[in-house]
């Protein structure tokens, strides 16, 4: 009975001694500061940027144009020619280019159809191809595919952003689970110091053989080294969790030895990850960023064939232009004054044009089997992620079960030891069973954590603005 009653007053100093003010770092919290400073997570807003930008370049493309061409030339005090030709354009939606010029010429040399009233020749006409580059072009193309692309960025930066908080959670969850292992440690190698201890004392007064203390003690050092093991991976774990921690001004943060992980995140972890009360079953798989950014290429790939079909029409453009020497004067310019053109051009064999038609029509075919793929992919993986969830459930329920088993059989067999019906390695037995069945615990908990984390990362719950 006195041994009991040290055991007891010994167990109660180490726990009060074990207490220490330590910092909890909650998931929530840790994911928040991934959220705001990650530089991969400023890195996916400059994919948006960079479709805006391009847009702004594709819209440049119908920005009217101001041209000046000018040539002299002068030999032997002699003017050959003094030529200033400028244009005003303004291309439009339908290829149709809208133009109006300027042109003035001198000198000795000039030719004929050169020649413009002294001061200058006015002219204001419009440019139409009948067959290629009517109904689409290059410039209505590009300006189709980057409006596309902005929609497709944001696609892909939800899915950039997801990637990252999910590998940023299954590093919380490691960190957290080297920690239960080493508390784990720490509460029985207090166990261990205090029986050690106590039977040491029983040895000293003759209660005990001297093979009792040599056994606590080889369990005991067993206790420590097991202890110093988790502590490194611990450590480790704590330097890879701040990876993912960053302040503004990208200023990097690294965990020190008072910050703890949330004990208790399994009862929070729906919150946190978007998960609670998700209906898997009518998900929508449409509304998936992968599949919207599949889907808006199908679309951009859609709009290239379509100008590489209008590539197979022959090259007719059609200008005409009104002439005037005072445009000041709207009714001077008439149809008995001015100039018109026809220009064709289509290559005999279109093989270049009927390349390019071809390899468009692959793309999007290849593009069309990645949706159709994955599309079914990412169906198989949410019903495999939700059967994994409720084996887990199940597992976990069955090992805190067998923890808590475990934890009587000690106690009972402790009590039976210490009054002297029991063997001191029994006790370490039944106590190597209760260790075992918590480190299980904690793996099964873990493996439950990181398949909420997969079902975060599959589904792309990512809510980044």
């Amino acid at each position: 009975m006195r041994l009991l009653l040290t055991y007891i007053l010994l167990l109660v100093i180490s726990t009060v001694k074990a207490q220490d003010n330590n910092t909890v770092l909650t998931l929530d919290e840790y994911l928040g500061y991934v959220k705001s400073f990650h530089p991969i997570v400023k890195q996916a807003n400059l994919v948006i940027k960079e479709s805006e930008a391009k847009l702004m370049k594709a819209r440049g493309a119908f920005d009217p144009k101001l041209e000046v061409d000018y040539d002299r030339k002068i030999f032997k005090e002699t003017e050959y020619y003094d030529r200033l030709n400028a244009s005003f354009k303004i291309p439009t939606w339908f290829g149709i280019e809208l133009k109006g010029n300027f042109e003035e010429n001198t000198g000795d040399f000039l030719n004929p159809q050169a020649i413009v009233p002294t001061d200058g020749l006015y002219s204001a006409g419009v440019s139409i191809p009948v067959a290629k580059d009517l109904l689409t072009n290059n410039r209505m193309a590009t300006l189709r595919q980057s409006k596309l692309y902005i929609q497709q960025a944001q696609a892909d930066r939800q899915l950039l952003v997801n990637d990252i908080l999910y590998n940023a959670t299954t590093t919380y969850f490691d960190w957290l689970r080297h920690y239960n292992k080493k508390r784990v440690y720490e509460n029985f190698l207090s166990n261990a110091e205090v029986r050690f201890n106590g039977i040491k004392k029983s040895y000293e007064v003759g209660d005990k053989p001297a093979i009792d203390t040599l056994e606590a003690r080889i369990t005991l050092n067993n206790r420590k080294l097991n202890l110093e093991k988790s502590k490194i991976k611990f450590i480790k774990s704590s330097l890879e969790l701040s990876n993912y921690l960053w302040l503004n001004e990208n200023t990097p943060i690294e965990i020190t030895e008072n910050i703890i992980p949330d004990t208790n995140t399994i009862e929070i972890i729906d919150t946190v990850l978007n998960t609670s009360g998700l209906d898997i079953e009518g998900y929508n798989i449409e509304d998936h960023p992968k599949l919207k950014s599949l889907d808006f290429k199908y679309q951009s790939l859609n709009i290239e064939k379509k100008l590489k079909l209008n590539n197979l029409l022959p090259q007719i453009d059609l200008q005409y232009n009104f002439l005037s020497q005072t445009p000041e004067i709207v009714r001077t310019f008439s149809a008995s004054a001015y100039k018109s053109g026809i220009n064709i051009n289509f290559p005999l064999f279109l093989r270049k044009e009927r390349g390019d038609l071809k390899l468009a029509k692959l793309k999007l075919q290849d593009t069309k089997f990645e949706l159709q793929n994955t599309r079914l992919s990412l169906k198989n993986k949410i019903n495999a992620i939700n059967q994994e969830l409720e084996s887990y459930i199940l597992q976990n329920d069955f090992t805190l079960t067998i923890v808590d088993d475990y934890s009587k059989l000690l106690s009972a067999e402790e009590r039976k030891f210490f009054l002297g019906e029991s063997s001191l390695f029994l006790v370490n037995s039944r106590e190597s069973k209760l260790i075992d069945s918590k480190l299980k615990a904690i793996e099964i908990e873990n493996s439950f954590l990181k398949i909420k984390a997969n079902l975060f990362n599959v589904l792309a719950l990512s809510d980044i603005q």
